[in-house]
This record gives structure tokens, sequence and C-alpha cells, in this order.
């Protein structure tokens, strides 16, 4: 009976230790994700502030077209701060809104990627076919297809060579 009560108090004091190495990954065209997006052919993303905004001038920067960052609330107003975390010091940024991000521009980027997925998909069928089983028709050496056998080394489709 102790050595049972002892085993649950140890599994409810482990638990909690195995929380912290749970990570959570946020990508780019999802809800809750900062950093670098590609305005591409989206429309016109509404911005924090009409000009982009630069914190420290850097020659390797001089003539850079602006680049457009998605950041948590308040990283705008403390630019110099947080900066460095998008390494974007030297860079013109501008800052896109919230609601753009959420509104316009999430909904589009999954749409485009569903697509390119669909493109993707519907180009391996039509130059492959299905090749789910291997090509069969072919002994399929490459995948190691033995069923059919290799009638050139003397092996019958059973897998005994030394017949």
């Amino acid at each position: 009976m102790k050595q049972l009560l002892l085993a649950t108090a140890l599994a409810t004091f482990a638990v909690p230790a195995f929380a912290g190495d749970v990570a959570v990954s946020v990508r780019l065209g999802e809800p809750g994700f900062y950093g670098q997006i590609e305005i591409g052919n989206m429309p016109q993303p509404q911005v924090v502030y009409v000009r982009p905004v630069v914190i420290e001038r850097v020659p390797e920067y001089a003539e850079a077209a602006p680049i457009y960052l998605h950041v948590p609330p308040g990283h705008e107003k403390h630019w110099k701060k947080h900066c460095r975390e998008y390494n974007a010091c030297g860079r013109p940024v501008f800052f896109v809104r919230h609601e753009w991000y959420d509104n316009e521009y999430v909904p589009r980027y999954r749409q485009r990627v569903e697509e390119e997925y669909r493109r993707r998909d519907e180009y391996r069928e039509r130059e492959h076919g299905d090749r789910e089983h291997g090509d069969r028709e072919h002994g399929d050496r490459e995948h190691g297809d033995r069923e059919h056998g290799d009638r050139e080394h003397g092996d019958r489709g059973r897998g005994d060579r030394n017949e």
C-alpha cells in the first residue's frame, strides 16, 4: 500500500516537469505569428505608421525597400528595444495592423498555400500517375520489388537463390 501511495505521489509531481518540455510552433499565415511577412500580390497592407521606421541608418540598407512586420502589441512603440529580435534595426520597417493581418493576410495566405498544394498534387498525379504500389510492369527493382523475380540472376521469385 505504501508503494502504491509513493508511486502515485511521484507520478503527480513528475507530470508538471513534462509541461515545460512542450513547444508551440506558430507559422507564417497563422494567427499569433510575429515576424516578417511577404506582401507579394496581397492587398495593400494597413500599417501603424505612414512612414517606415528606421532605428539605425546603415549603408547596407540605405536603398533597401521597407519590410513588413507583424509584431506583438507595443513592440512598434518601443521598436528600438525590440528591433534586434527581428534582425531589423538598420532596415526600414512598416508595422502591419493586427486586424489587417488576422482578417486579410491570414485567410488569403492560407488560400494561396492550399492552392499551391492542390496544384502540386495535381501535377504529381498527372505526371506520375498512381505510384503507391510501385511500377510493377517493370519489376521495380529500384524499390526492392522481388515479387516477379529477377530471371537474369536466377531468382525464381520465391527468394530461393540456391535451386
